[in-house]
C-alpha cells in the first residue's frame, strides 16, 4: 500500500469519526428532545382527558355530608373510578387545603395538605394555562391535577381533588421512556454511521479528486511541462494552494530562464575570454619564437621592434586579467564603496592629463571642461577613477584618427553631472540596449575592434554601487554620449 492510499485512508477515517461523532451527539440531543416533547404531550393529553374527573365526582357523588366526606357513599365511587383509570388517585380537600379524606394506603401519602393557592389558579385557568399542582405521595415533585368545588346547601364545604400523574402513571412512563430511548438510541446510531459513512465517502471522493487533479498538474511540471498551471479552486484551503503553486511555478520558471540565460552568456564570456586571451598569448608566443629561433640574424631595431611587441602583448594580457578580477570581485559584491569628499575636478583633470600622449599617438584631440568652485561629490576615489579610465578607453577604442573626445563635468541639483563623449563610430540602436548587460559581448562597432566588452558591464556595476545609474546617446557615424552623476556632499 503507498504512502498516499494510507494518508488517503487516514483522511477518510477522520472525515468519518468527526461526522459520526457529530451525528451521536445530535442523536444524544434528539432524543432528550423527543423523551421531554413526548412527557410534555402526554401530560397536556392526560389533562385535556381528565382534567374534568373532579367535576363529575364532586357533581354526582356528594362527597360532603354535614360538612364532612361521607366515607359510606364516596369510597366505593372514588375506588371504583381509580380501578378503571389508576394513574388517578382522588383526595377530599376542607377549604383551607387539608386532606380529610382518600382512597389510597395511608403509609404512602406523604403529605396531608397540598398547596390551596394552587387549586384556586387552576379553577380560574383556562385550559392550557393550567398549573401543575402537589402529589401528596410525592412531595417536590409537581404534578398534572384536576380540582372542583364542592357545596353543601351553597356553601363552599371542601374540594375533589384528583391528581391525574400517580406513581402508576410514572411507572409506566418510565418503562415507556426506557424502550424509548433504547430504539431511538440504536436507530439514531446506526442511522449517524450511516450517514457519516456516506458523507465521509463523499467528502473524501471530493477532496481526493480534487488532490489528484493537483497532483496530476504538478507530475506534468516535474516532468518538464513548465506551463502546467492548477486551474479552478479558486476559495478556501486549496484555492490557497492552487495559487501558492502557480506563483511558485512561475518563479521556478523564471529563474530557469534566468538561469539559462545567464549559462548562455556565461558561455558567450568563456569563448571571449578565451579569444581575448589567446590574441596576446599567440602574438608573444610567435615573437619570442622568432627571437629564440633567429637571434643571431636580427637586427638589435629589430630585436627591439620584437620586444616593444611583445611588452604591449603583455600588458594588454595584465589588463584583461585585472578586469576579469575586478569584474568577478564586483559580481561577488566583494567589494564596498569607501565614500568620502573630493573634487572630482582634480581627478578628472589629471586622468585626461595621463591620456594625452595616447591621444598625440593616435591623433585624437583631448577636451576637458569644469566651471570653477565645483562642489565637492560623496564617492570612493578609486572606484570612480576606474570608471573615468574605462570609459575614456572604451571612447579610444571606437575613435579614429582626427576624432575628439571630451569630457564635460556640470553641476545639478542632484549632484556633479559627467559626460564623456566621442566622435567615434557610435552605436547602433540595436546594441544600445545591450551593452551594459552582464556576460553581454556586444558586436564589435568597427572591424579592428576586438574584445570583451566587460570594461563597460564594470561601469555599471559600479556606478550601482554609488546608487546612480549611467545612461547612454549614440548616433551611428557621429559619435556616442555616456552620463552619470555623483552626489555632492
Amino acid at each position: 500500500m503507498s504512502v498516499r492510499t494510507i494518508k488517503g485512508n487516514r483522511l477518510f477515517w477522520k472525515i468519518t469519526i468527526v461526522f459520526t461523532a457529530l451525528l451521536i451527539m445530535l442523536g444524544i440531543i434528539f432524543v432528550g428532545i423527543a423523551s421531554n416533547f413526548s412527557r410534555t404531550y402526554y401530560t397536556a393529553a392526560h389533562q385535556e382527558l381528565y382534567g374534568d374527573i373532579a367535576q363529575h365526582l364532586a357533581s354526582f357523588t356528594q362527597p360532603f355530608k354535614n360538612g364532612q366526606p361521607d366515607t359510606s357513599v364516596t369510597h366505593d365511587i372514588i375506588h371504583s373510578t381509580m380501578v378503571a383509570n389508576p394513574v388517578v388517585e382522588v383526595y377530599l380537600l376542607d377549604t383551607a387545603g387539608n386532606i380529610k379524606d382518600y382512597v389510597v394506603p395511608d403509609k404512602t401519602v406523604q403529605m396531608h395538605k397540598v398547596n390551596i393557592n394552587t387549586v384556586h389558579q387552576w379553577l380560574a385557568a383556562s385550559r392550557l394555562q393550567r398549573p401543575m399542582g402537589d402529589n401528596p405521595k410525592q412531595p417536590g415533585e409537581p404534578s398534572i391535577f384536576s380540582a372542583a368545588p364542592v357545596y353543601e346547601k351553597g356553601k363552599l364545604v371542601g374540594y375533589v381533588y384528583a391528581v391525574l400523574a400517580s406513581e402508576k402513571q410514572k411507572e409506566i412512563l418510565q418503562s415507556l421512556d426506557n424502550n424509548l430511548y433504547l430504539r431511538l438510541a440504536s436507530y439514531m446510531f446506526f442511522a449517524a454511521l450511516i450517514v457519516a459513512f456516506i458523507v465521509g465517502v463523499v467528502t473524501f471522493f471530493l477532496i481526493t479528486d480534487s488532490i489528484c487533479r493537483i497532483a496530476g498538474v504538478v507530475k506534468r511540471f516535474k516532468e518538464g511541462d513548465y506551463t502546467a498551471r492548477i486551474e479552478g479552486y479558486a476559495k478556501g484551503n486549496l484555492g490557497m494552494l492552487t495559487s501558492t503553486f502557480n506563483e511558485m511555478a512561475d518563479v521556478i520558471v523564471d529563474n530557469i530562464e534566468k538561469i539559462s540565460a545567464t549559462d548562455k552568456f556565461r558561455q558567450e564570456l568563456i569563448a571571449n575570454i578565451s579569444h581575448d586571451l589567446r590574441t596576446p598569448l599567440s602574438i608573444m608566443q610567435g615573437y619570442v619564437e622568432t627571437l629564440m629561433m633567429k637571434k643571431n640574424e636580427l637586427t638589435n631595431t629589430e630585436k627591439e621592434k620584437f620586444l616593444t611587441i611583445v611588452y604591449d602583448s603583455n600588458r594588454k594580457l595584465s589588463v584583461l586579467v585585472e578586469q576579469l578580477f575586478q569584474y568577478a570581485k564586483l559580481e561577488a559584491n566583494l567589494i564596498t564603496p569607501d565614500k568620502e569628499p573630493f573634487q572630482v575636478a582634480e581627478l578628472a583633470a589629471d586622468i585626461m592629463m595621463a591620456y594625452q600622449l595616447q591621444a598625440a599617438e593616435k591623433g585624437i584631440r583631448l577636451g576637458f571642461y569644469a566651471p570653477d568652485n565645483l562642489a565637492l561629490v560623496f564617492a570612493d576615489i578609486s572606484l570612480t577613477e576606474r570608471v573615468l579610465q574605462n570609459l575614456l578607453d572604451n571612447a579610444f577604442k571606437f575613435t579614429p584618427t582626427g576624432g575628439t573626445i571630451s569630457l564635460h563635468l556640470q553641476e545639478t541639483n542632484a549632484g556633479v553631472k559627467i559626460s564623456i563623449s566621442d566622435t567615434g563610430i557610435g552605436i547602433s540602436t540595436e546594441d544600445l540596449t545591450h551593452i551594459f548587460e552582464r556576460y553581454k559581448q556586444s558586436q564589435p562597432r568597427s572591424a579592428t575592434s576586438k574584445g570583451m566588452g566587460i570594461g563597460l558591464a564594470i561601469v555599471k556595476k559600479i556606478l550601482e554601487l554609488h546608487h546612480t545609474v549611467i545612461t547612454v546617446a549614440s548616433t551611428p557615424g557621429k559619435g556616442t554620449t555616456f552620463n552619470f552623476e555623483l552626489q555632492t556632499v
